[in-house]
């Protein structure tokens, strides 16, 4: 899509600029719809962390957090497309993941690995760091992609194969929920990226209004995180011998409860 004039924050230093066009609805917000809806990931992180906080271990409510940080992190890249707040959306997204592939591998009450595993995953995470901020072009771009996108299908794969070990029809209906959004968010992310010409300009000439593909993408990946997250709360409460449900609250999320003690 035709860029417009440098808005309040100047000409973008980002090493991407998304397809929606800046500062057509203020000149203080490049990407006014992304920024906004950046937000939705901040509200179900943060919804996670008030529905569950009495409940689960450190790790889910790290993982939330995580995930909060993300949003705001989003919502700073989208407003300002400056390159020190893309590295405040997009190195969150790397912790997140990790904090996951912790949460997916030690789910038993004993751990599988020793201390050093989490030791590993804070390594990987300060190298890939240090090679994401600290340099450009390929290097820089390569370095996030395949860390994060390993991780994030290794993450995938790996919650697929654990929701195939539950009979329980609620259980096995917040998995689908959340894997369908998030990968259906994935497709609509890729659509905005690589055809943002067709989808922004050719599309609507032909009477097909543009939706901001990737505002949708946030509000996708937003909810299919969190309940895939929650499924993963019931699964780790079900291993630990309490006896969890989840029930849906008022806002339309579904929250893991536990009959037992508290984790």
């Amino acid at each position: 899509m035709p860029r417009q004039p440098n808005g309040f924050w100047g000409a973008p230093t980002s090493t991407i600029d998304w397809c929606e066009s800046n500062y057509t609805i203020t000149p203080y917000v490049a990407e006014f719809f992304n920024t906004v809806s950046s937000l939705a990931i901040v509200a179900v992180a943060v919804a996670g962390i008030v529905l569950h906080i009495r409940l689960l271990e450190r790790r889910f409510l790290a993982a939330f957090a995580a995930v909060a940080v993300v949003g705001a992190g989003s919502a700073a890249f989208h407003a300002t497309l400056r390159f020190g707040l893309q590295m405040l959306d997009e190195l969150p997204m790397l912790y997140s993941a990790l904090i996951m592939v912790y949460i997916l591998t030690e789910r038993r009450p004993k751990r599988r690995f020793g201390v050093w595993f989490p030791w590993l995953l804070c390594g990987h995470g300060l190298l890939i760091t240090l090679l994401t901020s600290l340099t450009q072009g390929p290097v820089q771009f390569y370095s996030f992609h395949i860390s994060f996108g390993t991780l994030e299908l290794f993450a995938l794969v790996r919650v697929f194969q654990i929701s195939r070990t539950h009979a329980a029809a609620k259980a096995r209906g917040v998995f689908w929920f959340g894997m369908c959004s998030y990968l259906i968010g994935i497709v609509v992310w890729l659509v905005d990226l690589r055809y943002c010409h067709l989808v922004s300009i050719i599309l609507p000439q032909n009477g097909i209004p543009y939706l901001e593909l990737h505002s949708v993408w946030h509000v996708l990946v937003a909810l299919g995180f969190y309940h895939l997250l929650v499924f993963l709360a019931y699964d780790r409460l079900v291993i630990l011998g309490e006896l969890p449900k989840l029930t849906r609250t008022p806002l339309g999320l579904v929250k893991v409860t536990a009959g037992g003690t508290p984790c």
